[in-house]
């Protein structure tokens, strides 16, 4: 534990240095990556700490982790299931393989060269897993601890693999090649045998053509002995493993997808390329012994029907008290092109097609027995969809799809931003849920979840956790996240609150975004009070309240004008500006210029005061849950669209929101439903703006605004311009809210009803220019090198439209179309944005309420909004809110700037404030309470307000730090002096994506992600580095977009466009990892083979036992050739241990697990002993009695 005394270090520090500088790097020299401290102040000053802080965390706290990944497996190839553990593998196009079995169990491992996975071959209730990848390698997996390992590789080096098939309770794994030859391959030591099955001797000498790659491999059910090989081409072998050679060939004109045995073993059926199925007998192989194109059209002149596409797989299950099941993927006929991919169910004479979301990748049909010679008896097939998993149940005649419990539809639209809360209040997620889980859905199976396999427990973690999902089709889910599991708790529709789009009108509208009007952009939550704001991709901001009731109203909206103007003075003399004549004479002009707001601009005429979107003007019924309380929408200006919400906070208790973008600041009071402030970000300095801005000429201006009307110099266009607010007055720089024009529910009010003009307040030049507003939040010059700063790679992040000056239209990209580009950084931009000046627009990128010192030596704190823009310029706006509860609703709430400017390297990230004990103090909030409450009471209708989070601390003290980081560095401000205590300049080379600063056990520090792939945590408030791991380079705009920490060590990102990625970097949950696991494999005993009679077994199959160790061993078959094929030793099971702890920690793991399987193996031998002493004995006593029997009788006796 490190104690600071900040005064001995101020005491010791002689060289002064302005805290506003815009450097950051100038206390101490610092380089890349140090700390330094500014004095500013002698020790005994105000705003100097008096007290000793202890930091509690050291490095030893911190280790970086993957967790767990949720949602659906990213581009799926290949499925197994294992009928006896019942768990299920998935195998993907990256070489990932998700394992997963009851609801908890679920599994991520990865093949280290990312080659596709071809096929899955569970060793059945073994604990192990044989995957076949696409660069022509086999592993073996045990499966037998939490984090899969591989133990066995075997790369093959001249041939390429196309098909595995390992026989139930067998060692020996078939491997069958591009080739056509079939190779053996020993599980247990991972060596090839000697013994190879050559295409040219499976196939009949007089043969001319190559048969093709081998597409099946299965052995006969009624003997062992017997494999049979499909060729691609139409061929089929019944290969006698023991006197090697081939015992039938059955040759067909169709090529082969796939063969399905007949549980007795005489027949079996193929699916060929033309749509249909043969079915062949093995006593006359010489052709079908029927022949059927279940999906063909029958030809009326008796001639064979037509084709159909491919039936690229099918099974053949057999049940005692009914007809076999015949399942089939594909076999439509091509006449239906429309049709979408299906999924056939025979059995008798039904045909059931079931229709599917996506293209079926895999399939496979449950059954109750693994052994192949019984009646299989299945009950469900598992479909695996490009992306989507389904169960269907076969034991009903309607075939039902079980309800999933997985999170496999994080992808239903696409993610477009995350936010994740760890430890929130307890009560949110029964509360989520309730309002949540809807009736249950009809025509589910009523049946339990048939992958149930694995064991899991909640392990000691017990905070509640909750992430927040954004969508591009305007939709936000709540997860429950606890215990590294996840479930979906509540939907929401924001989308709802406007009118559908209608397509005949897409060319006239004032939308910005032609695909995915609705996109959620930047997501608000305040836990506590169960607040909930969004801010969409088309300019507008919702606010929701929580209820738990019903209602039936009219959405309240607001519209806001946000013009983004560069200083031109024409004369410094302010005696001769004319006044300037009332606004509301330039009401008709303006109605002109741009039609009613509610009407759609024509093409041609100037769009202005238009929203993007219309909300709904009627009453909408809003079920219980989050309820639409206000909508803000950004609209036209002049003809220059609204620009794309950068940053969102709000408050609860002072009920207000704000938001900016590239343009400006607005502030809005929700509950009473008016805007306080709309203003410009150079307006927001008013005469401390520290950057020395040069004036424009207006022929520069005037190259933006091609093709739109000019305005002139004359009063009244300044004057329409420069009506930024709908509701406010600049009166000395202070924005007022007079309640006379709060709008009433379902009504909006715009700018263009202003009646009170704005006046000049102090320091404002007295002239500006019209500048073009088309630009988008990022104009930066293109780069071939990649993004330089995180505002450039937000172009791509939010789906931004580029806007062209030229041509007058938008280009918008799709969510779906982006994610397949985004492994660039560096797409070209539009010419006409990346032209303008860097420094033309500085974007609102950071907000924060703040109970804090506005002003430099405040004697008390005051309600602030901490405003921090893309200069890295941080603005401290003061809030003047009524003294009492009773006033809220009537005074109007006052915003003014304080006049404090603070600077930082970089775009501002993060803000937070820690009280003079260095502990994290929360912005205040409103204890939640219904709003739509049938108790009525005084009680419940008084808003009860929880100001200072720290319970203990209710007296704040005399000073508090407030921690700011941008994307290059982070400081820490003593208040309400102003010093900079610390500065840490965390990269000079790259950039943060994410800041944020959070709890982990019981202390506080900001953790950082970079974009050069670097996760960092400092301590607060000395800024000292505590963690710093290369983890992670960011390949493509969804990890930027969506990674986020939150408190206890936890982070997560979109790994996939499917997944979601869940990792620590805290060192205890890194230790306690291996207890919250859940465990894949569970000792299970394998069910005994049926009894199958004295005559079944003496007439049904092959007398002798077939022995697979004394054909395929090495003494008999010889050593395979060694360029053939590589042996790879795995790492075994102590990767999976390595990633849980360290040191002595993960060495008594190990041998705990060696132990565990030691003993698991001991205890079934002693059992097999047992079991085998138990046989003898009854063999013994059986042998007795009949000696007994027979000793006294004569041989002609018997």
């Amino acid at each position: 534990m490190k104690k600071f005394n900040f005064r001995k270090v101020l005491d010791g520090l002689t060289a002064s240095s302005p805290s506003g500088s815009s450097g950051g790097g100038s206390g101490g020299g610092s380089g890349a990556g140090g700390s330094s401290m500014h004095p500013g102040g002698t020790a005994g000053a105000a705003g100097t700490p008096r007290d000793e802080i202890q930091e509690t965390l050291t490095s030893d706290y911190f280790q970086i982790c993957k967790t767990v990944r949720h949602g659906f497996p990213y581009l799926p190839t290949a499925l197994a299931f294992d009928p006896v553990q019942k768990i299920l593998a998935i195998g993907t196009r990256t070489g990932a393989i998700r394992i997963l079995g009851r609801p908890g169990v679920d599994c991520y491992c990865q093949h280290e060269s990312g080659a596709a996975v071809l096929q899955l071959q569970f060793l059945i209730n073994e604990g192990a897993l044989v995957s076949a990848s696409a660069d022509d390698a086999l592993h073996l997996w045990n499966l037998r601890q939490k984090r899969p390992a591989i133990l066995h590789s075997l790369k093959f080096n001249r041939e390429r693999i196309t098909y595995c098939h390992l026989p139930f309770q067998s060692k020996w794994l078939y491997v069958g090649t591009e080739r056509g030859n079939t190779h053996i391959v020993n599980i247990e030591s991972f060596i090839l045998s000697g013994y190879v099955i050559m295409w040219n001797k499976a196939i009949e000498l007089s043969t001319k053509t190559h048969p093709g790659p081998v597409v099946h491999l299965s052995d006969s059910p009624r003997d062992e002995g017997k494999l049979l090989i499909g060729y691609e081409n139409g061929t089929v072998v019944l290969w006698d493993l023991r006197s090697k050679r081939a015992d039938l060939r059955a040759y067909y004109d169709e090529a082969i997808h796939s063969v399905a045995w007949h549980h007795e073993g005489k027949q079996f059926m193929c699916s060929h390329s033309d749509g249909s199925l043969t079915l062949w007998n093995l006593k006359s192989p010489n052709r079908p012994f029927q022949t059927t194109i279940p999906h063909g059209k029958i030809q009326r002149d008796g001639k064979k029907p037509e084709s159909c596409k491919p039936i690229l797989k099918v099974e053949y299950k057999t049940c005692k008290s009914s007809e076999p099941f015949v399942i089939f993927s594909g076999g439509l006929s091509y006449d239906k092109a429309c049709r979408r991919p299906s999924l056939t169910i025979m059995h008798g004479k039904a045909i059931t097609v079931l229709e599917m979301d996506h293209p079926i990748v895999d399939f496979l049909t449950l059954c109750e027995t693994p052994y192949p010679n019984e009646f299989q008896e299945p009950y469900a097939v598992v479909v695996l969809l490009e992306k989507d998993l389904i169960v269907v149940d076969l034991t009903q005649s309607n075939f039902p799809i079980f309800e999933n419990p997985y999170p496999i539809d994080i992808h239903e639209s696409p993610v477009t931003c995350t936010e994740y809360f760890a430890d929130c209040p307890p009560d949110l997620i029964p509360v989520l849920y309730s309002v949540g889980a809807k009736h249950k859905k009809q025509g589910y199976s009523n049946k339990e979840w048939p992958i149930s396999g694995g064991a899991w427990n909640l392990g000691a973690q017990t905070y509640p956790e909750i992430i927040i999902t954004g969508h591009a089709d305007g939709s936000v889910k709540f997860w429950d996240a606890s215990a590294i599991t996840l479930q979906m708790l509540y939907k929401l529709k924001t989308s709802k609150v406007f009118e559908k789009q209608k397509t005949g009108e897409g060319k006239a509208t004032a939308e910005i975004v032609e695909e995915d009007p609705f996109a959620v952009q930047m997501m608000y939550w305040c836990p506590e009070s169960r607040i909930f704001c969004v801010a969409g991709v088309s300019a507008y901001v919702i606010v929701y309240r929580f209820s738990k009731h019903e209602v039936n109203t009219e959405i309240s909206s607001l519209e806001v004008r946000l013009q983004y103007e560069v200083e031109d003075i024409i004369t410094p003399e302010p005696e001769i500006i004319p006044p300037f004549p009332d606004a509301s004479s330039q009401l008709p002009s303006l109605k002109s210029l741009s039609g009613s707001t509610n009407t759609v601009a024509c093409e041609g005429t100037m769009k202005d005061s238009i929203p993007c979107l219309s909300v709904k003007t009627r009453p909408v019924r809003m079920p219980p849950g989050y309820q639409a309380d206000l909508v803000i929408q950004l609209v036209w200006v002049d003809g220059e669209p609204p620009q794309q919400i950068t940053s969102l906070a709000v408050n609860s208790a002072y009920g207000l929101v704000a938001f900016g973008n590239c343009n400006g600041l607005a502030v809005v009071d929700f509950m009473q439903k008016t805007v306080l402030l709309s203003m410009g970000t150079l307006d927001l300095y008013g005469s401390s703006d520290p950057y020395q801005r040069q004036p424009r000429s207006p022929r520069k201006s005037k190259q933006f605004a091609a093709g739109l009307t000019e305005l002139s110099d004359s009063p009244v266009s300044l004057e329409l311009e420069r009506c930024k607010s709908p509701t406010s007055d600049h009166v000395n720089g202070h924005c007022t809210s007079p309640t006379s024009q709060s709008c009433s529910s379902g009504k909006r009010l715009s700018s263009a009803d202003v009646s009170k003009a704005n006046r000049r307040g102090p320091g404002r030049p007295p002239f500006r220019k019209a500048q073009s507003a088309a630009c988008m939040e990022i104009s930066l010059p293109v780069t071939t090198e990649g993004h330089k700063s995180r505002r450039a790679m937000l172009q791509q992040l939010h789906g931004i439209s580029t806007f062209s000056h030229d041509e007058r239209h938008y280009t918008a990209h799709t969510w779906m179309d982006k994610e397949n580009r985004e492994n660039s950084f560096s797409r070209s931009r539009s010419s006409s944005v990346s032209s303008i000046d860097r420094d033309s627009k500085e974007a609102i990128t950071a907000l924060y309420f703040m109970e804090s010192f506005a002003r430099k030596n405040d004697s008390a704190v005051s309600s602030c909004l901490w405003v921090g823009t893309g200069l890295g310029m941080v603005l401290i706006l003061s809030l003047n809110l009524p003294a009492s509860d009773d006033l809220r609703q009537s005074e109007p709430v006052m915003v003014s700037p304080s006049g404090t400017v603070l600077t930082l390297k970089g775009p501002v990230l993060t803000f937070a404030c820690l009280d003079c004990m260095g502990t994290l103090t929360h912005p205040p909030y409103e204890v939640w309470r219904d709003p739509h409450s049938a108790d009525d009471g005084e009680k419940t209708r008084k808003r009860k307000l929880v100001m200072h989070s720290p319970s203990s601390s209710q007296d704040m003290g005399d000073h508090q730090f407030a921690v700011i980081c941008s994307e290059k560095q982070a400081k820490v401000f003593s208040l309400p002096s102003q010093t900079c205590l610390y500065v840490h300049n965390i990269t000079e080379t790259s950039f943060l994506l994410r800041a944020d600063v959070v709890t982990l056990c019981n202390s506080v520090c900001l953790a950082c992600f970079c974009a050069n792939g670097h996760i960092m945590t400092l301590s607060l408030p000395s800024l000292r580095p505590l963690l710093d791991i290369n983890y992670l380079p960011v390949t493509d705009m969804r990890i930027a977009r969506t990674f986020c920490f939150t408190n206890e060590g936890q982070a997560l990102y979109l790994s996939s466009p499917t997944e979601i990625q869940r990792l620590t970097y805290s060192q205890e949950m890194c230790d306690n990892l291996q207890d919250m696991l859940g465990d894949l494999f569970t000792p299970v005993e394998t069910p005994e083979a049926q009894n199958r009679g004295f005559l079944k077994g003496l007439f049904g199959g092959s007398g002798q036992a077939f022995d697979r160790e004394e054909l395929f061993g090495e003494a008999t078959a010889g050593k395979a050739s060694r360029s053939l094929a590589q042996h790879i030793p795995g790492s075994g099971g102590i990767e999976g241990v390595r990633g849980a702890a360290g040191g002595v920690i993960g060495d008594l793991t190990r041998a705990r697990i060696a132990l565990d399987e030691r003993g698991q193996k001991l205890g079934e031998l002693d059992e097999r002993t047992a079991s085998m002493m138990a046989s003898a004995e009854a063999f013994s006593k059986h042998a007795h009695e009949v000696m007994l029997k027979y000793k006294d009788k004569k041989w002609y006796q018997f």
